[in-house]
């Protein structure tokens, strides 16, 4: 089995090197340096610098993405030309993603890299399996600041059906299930542990973050509890005893039968909690 996809990213801007140093020295299972949103125009250039510099040396061991300018943008094309000199592990975000195509174009030019998915538009939403589906895409995932003033969504409820069809495509497209875009308001971890749960009943496996103060609380907020642990090593005991004294159909101890999609997700919960060190 692969390895379980990271449960918290932490955005740090790629012109502040401060702000990258610390982050790569973070809890975040991976950093993103961002040389879109989180960078004013006028230091674009110094940021793009910024990131040849700082990880041109990361280690393999640390996961790490770089945010580039969205395509059309003056800055695009020196962004990925940046990207595919860096090492291959470095992988590449790619913002505002609607065109397959395009996106087909990027890979081949970025080399043996992974090259992450953000759907920010209407058009975006509507072609998510199409993208989801190139070659070399490694993850699919929601911009929803953007997408909010698109469609004049004030409120979490009106993305409710966009985030279950972003989940739905990147899973029919053998993709890890996504994770949630940021939340806004940094000292609201209530609220951001609500909003985690929600996203996590929806089939989200992580999200990003703005802040290292968010990390614990999301990968709380992901993390199988010990009752969901518990019970996937009863599922997985059963099938292995079964599977041993060659006996049919299995009934659980609290009398729900078994059948072979419970006994994947309760092998993916093991995974995912000894992987992030959980239970």
């Amino acid at each position: 089995m692969s390895l379980p996809p990271p449960l918290t990213l932490l955005y740090v801007p790629g012109d502040r090197p401060d702000r990258v140093a610390k982050a790569l020295a973070s809890t975040a299972d991976a950093v993103i340096v961002d040389l879109e949103d989180a960078v004013a125009p006028g230091v674009k250039n110094t940021a793009r610098a910024n990131v040849a510099s700082l990880l041109a040396s990361v280690p393999p061991e640390r996961a790490v993405q770089v945010r580039v300018n969205a395509a059309g943008t003056p800055w695009h094309d020196d962004d990925v030309a940046t990207v595919a000199a860096l090492p291959a592990h470095v992988g590449l975000r790619l913002p505002k993603a609607e065109d397959p195509a395009a996106v087909a174009a990027l890979v081949s030019l970025v080399g043996a890299r992974e090259v992450h998915l953000l759907v920010e538009s209407a058009i975006g939403v509507e072609r998510a399996f199409a993208l989801a589906s190139v070659a070399g895409v490694a993850s699919l995932g929601l911009g929803e600041a953007d997408l909010r003033s698109e469609l004049r969504v004030d409120d979490d409820a009106g993305l409710t059906w966009i985030r279950s069809r972003v989940v739905v495509a990147a899973r029919a497209a053998g993709l890890p299930s996504p994770v949630m875009s940021v939340y806004p308001h940094v000292r609201d971890l209530d609220g951001l542990a609500e909003s985690c749960r929600a996203g996590r009943r929806l089939g989200f496996s992580g999200r990003t973050a703005i802040h290292p103060g968010q990390l614990d609380t999301i990968r709380a907020a992901f993390l199988p509890s010990e009752e969901e642990v518990e019970r996937a090593r009863e599922v997985v005991a059963r099938v292995e005893g079964a599977v041993a004294a060659g006996t049919g159909a299995l009934v659980l101890a609290d009398g729900s039968f078994l059948d072979v999609a419970m006994v994947d997700r309760a092998r993916a919960t093991l995974a995912l909690a000894t992987h992030h060190g959980g239970r």
